[in-house]
């Protein structure tokens, strides 16, 4: 069967592997959209810690069961589309224990440190296959990065109190912007794009500053009362965003991290305590995130504005490339298998 693989750093190529066998206990799917994400595009540049190359990538799948092992429940069959649940928990470690699987210490995330879902068909444990009745194969791709924005919103635990200013208008920034404006709180989006601040406003946000061309101190303040955000969720991984979160949130406020820093950052640590911030990391997504964005797709939630193209296998690395050379300009690929 077809699959595509990155190699080495700044080669993506399309392959021949064998077609999986399925074990009693898992699905196979046979796999209809895949989404390259912002760890894909990291790994094609050689910049991504986790990965383990040659690898396959892909953990944002839309996906039809193709056969069921069978001593999988009868809740799952062939036929039905699916989405995927890509992480692995090990069940031991002290986040699995606590209740958060999706920070297991022992995860491997399908497509980084293991082989991902590009190529035509995949098994997996039941356990991870997620049914989602009324959506297409296509949009189910986007689950999964939707649920990553959604988990950093539950972990910033935030209520219709809050003004909630969201560093980036990526893909993930864009679920956690989703989720803020539906829990009911003032949602402003902060980006460098006035095309991606629009589209936004369109879902969610009541607000968008473009940190390049206006003062965002001052334009925070006036969005809050004078007091800055009650809540800052940064989806970037950039030392501006990150330092700035510290800076702009409000006393007594919450800031949750989401972007992975490529470099170590400085802080002025004072403003922790004299703030008396809440300070979290976001990883992942739990179960509860992928059933509150399959809800909303499922209630018509339009995901089109958050596709920037559907390619074939064979214009992947052409697709990738151009996102390469001009990564602001790109929510989410899709290849078609």
């Amino acid at each position: 069967m077809k699959a595509i693989q990155i190699p080495e750093a700044g080669k993506l190529e399309v392959v021949n592997i064998e077609k999986p066998e399925i074990a009693a206990d898992e699905v196979l799917l046979k796999i209809n959209y895949v989404g390259f994400c912002g760890s894909d595009l990291n790994t094609f540049r050689g910049f991504n810690p986790m990965v383990k190359l040659p690898v396959i990538p892909g953990h944002e799948i839309g996906a039809t069961i193709e056969a069921v092992g069978k001593d999988v429940p009868e809740n799952l069959k062939p036929g039905m589309v699916v989405t995927v649940n890509p992480y692995t928990n090990c069940g031991g470690c002290a986040s699995c224990r606590a209740g958060q699987p999706n920070a297991c210490e022992h995860n491997e995330t399908l497509g980084v440190q293991r082989n991902g879902a590009m190529r035509e068909f995949l098994a997996l444990p039941w356990q991870k296959v997620i049914p989602a009745d009324g959506i297409s194969p296509r949009d189910c791709a986007m689950i999964e990065p939707m649920s990553v924005g959604f988990h950093a919103v539950n972990r910033a635990q935030v209520t219709e109190k809050d003004y909630v200013c969201v560093f980036g208008c990526g893909m993930i920034g864009m679920g956690a912007i989703v989720a803020a404006s539906l829990r009911g709180a003032t949602v402003i989006a902060v980006d460098i794009d006035d095309e991606k601040l629009e589209i936004a406003k369109s879902v969610g946000a009541k607000y968008g500053v473009n940190s390049k061309t206006e003062d965002l101190h001052d334009t925070l303040r006036k969005y809050t009362e004078g007091f800055g955000p009650t809540v800052c969720i940064e989806a970037v991984g950039n030392p501006f965003t990150y330092r700035s979160a510290v800076e702009e949130v409000s006393f007594a406020g919450r800031i949750v991290y989401i972007g992975y820093a490529k470099e170590d950052i400085s802080f002025t640590t004072k403003l922790f305590v004299q703030k008396e911030l809440t300070i979290r990391g976001s990883r992942n997504a739990m179960p509860e995130d992928f059933e509150a964005v399959i809800g909303r797709i499922q209630g018509g939630f339009n995901v089109e504005p958050f596709i920037t193209k559907v390619v074939k296998p064979e214009e992947a690395l052409d697709a990738m490339q151009q996102w390469n050379a001009a990564p602001g300009k790109v929510f989410r690929i899709l290849v078609q298998l």
